[in-house]
């Protein structure tokens, strides 16, 4: 028995290593392949060093950076046999121009944006004025709030904007119907919203829309890596959208415009955003109004993610088939489509927005267990009255 214990034990521990071998391959070969350059693996990347170079003076503004972006900064996994890629020193925000800080006051999480108001004119102007009394105390007003502006000393064109830190409105996965409704409801709301106040964004497509989960993650989580808790101490688990009813946020107002009140149909020249493919877009170069160019932004991000993710979406289809027309002409306008789908909502069943949000691409083999978990879990969101599309107050 002592034999066989000892032989299992050294498999365990060559197939540990085999799995860590492939693990440094992937990773290598992915800084290959996205041509990482870095001094050593898990060093600073060229852009970051701008980031390293600032951080004694945004610590003297208030913002505390990462450990990696020290001046003395020495990684915790040299001297040692841990593999850099695992040592949370040498995890970075995807998009170099951002960063994750720490707010020494308070100790809130929050996000830097580095911009060139150069090319960026009106970017801090918008969103200054969309976090502005009393704009920014309207329910209606789902845009991210700009929390501050730093000008960079001895940098005239350089900025840094401090924003609340989100995550991705689709992570976590939606769980019920009726949280995708709540979903679509505050980005028709918020859109709507913005072009009120003759703001058009120009870009809202899926990455410009985040989700602020207040109250559903007990421990926080990692800015670096969303599904890892901030002390690194395991998995960032989450409670589900209807207990805590989470606020959805356009964020990026880098090529947004702001026009006046009598403008009612402002011309722009086309502007490329994340969406490559807008209808008017592709045959002309002639100035287009971008409101309804917006509207099918957010029409293709809902067809994207949420109608090609999931299925039981029937209810959709009709208002983002009219939302994603190729005549501009023909979308419907915000102030349209906001009403057009409370009534369709509104005509659903309790049992429809109570129901599980299915994925198309889940095992069917598993749908009966997860079903009965759903339904169980239902049973005490009706027992404590928490309204199926969570954050309407009324109980559903």
């Amino acid at each position: 028995m002592v034999f066989f214990s000892i032989f299992d034990s050294k498999l365990r521990a060559e197939k540990k290593a085999e799995e860590d071998r492939k693990v440094r391959l992937e990773f290598e070969r992915l800084r290959q392949v996205l041509g990482v350059n870095t001094a050593f693996p898990g060093g600073l990347h060229d852009e970051e060093i701008w980031w390293r170079d600032h951080s004694v003076w945004l610590k003297e503004v208030g913002y505390q950076l990462p450990s990696r972006y020290a001046p003395d900064w020495v990684p915790s996994w040299q001297g040692t046999d841990k593999y850099w890629a695992l040592c949370e020193d040498s995890w970075h925000m995807p998009a170099s121009q951002v960063v994750s800080a720490t707010r020494i006051f308070d100790g809130a999480h929050v996000i830097l944006k580095r911009i060139q108001p150069s090319l960026h004119p009106h970017e801090i102007e918008i969103g200054r004025f969309l976090a502005s009394e009393p704009l920014r105390q309207q329910r209606e007003n789902h845009c991210v709030e700009m929390l501050d502006v730093l000008q960079v000393p001895n940098e005239a064109d350089e900025a840094i904007l401090v924003f609340p830190l989100l995550r991705p409105f689709d992570d976590p996965p939606f769980e019920t119907i009726g949280e995708i409704v709540d979903f679509t409801l505050q980005v028709f709301e918020g859109l709507r919203f913005m072009h009120e106040q003759h703001v058009a964004h120009r870009d809202c497509m899926n990455l410009n829309i985040m989700m602020n989960p207040i109250g559903m993650y007990p421990h926080p989580y990692h800015p670096c890596r969303p599904s890892r808790r901030l002390d690194t101490k395991g998995w960032a688990r989450h409670r589900p959208r209807t207990e805590c009813s989470p606020r959805y946020l356009f964020i990026d107002f880098g090529i947004s415009r702001r026009y006046q009140a009598s403008e009612r149909a402002p011309l722009e020249p086309p502007i490329w955003g994340g969406y490559k493919n807008v209808p008017e877009f592709q045959l002309s170069n002639e100035p287009r109004n971008p409101f309804p160019t917006d509207v099918w932004y957010l029409g293709l991000a809902l067809q994207q993610r949420l109608l090609n993710v999931y299925r039981g979406l029937d209810f959709i289809v009709p208002l983002v088939s009219d939302m994603v027309q190729d005549d501009p002409a023909k979308r419907p306008t915000m102030d349209d489509v906001v009403p057009r789908f409370v009534l369709t909502y509104q005509a659903l069943s309790l049992w429809k927005l109570r129901s599980r949000a299915v994925m198309r691409d889940e095992w069917v083999i598993l749908r009966p267990f997860r079903d009965l978990f759903h339904w169980l879990r239902s049973l005490r969101f009706l027992w404590r009255r928490l309204p199926a599309v969570p954050s309407r107050t009324m109980y559903l």
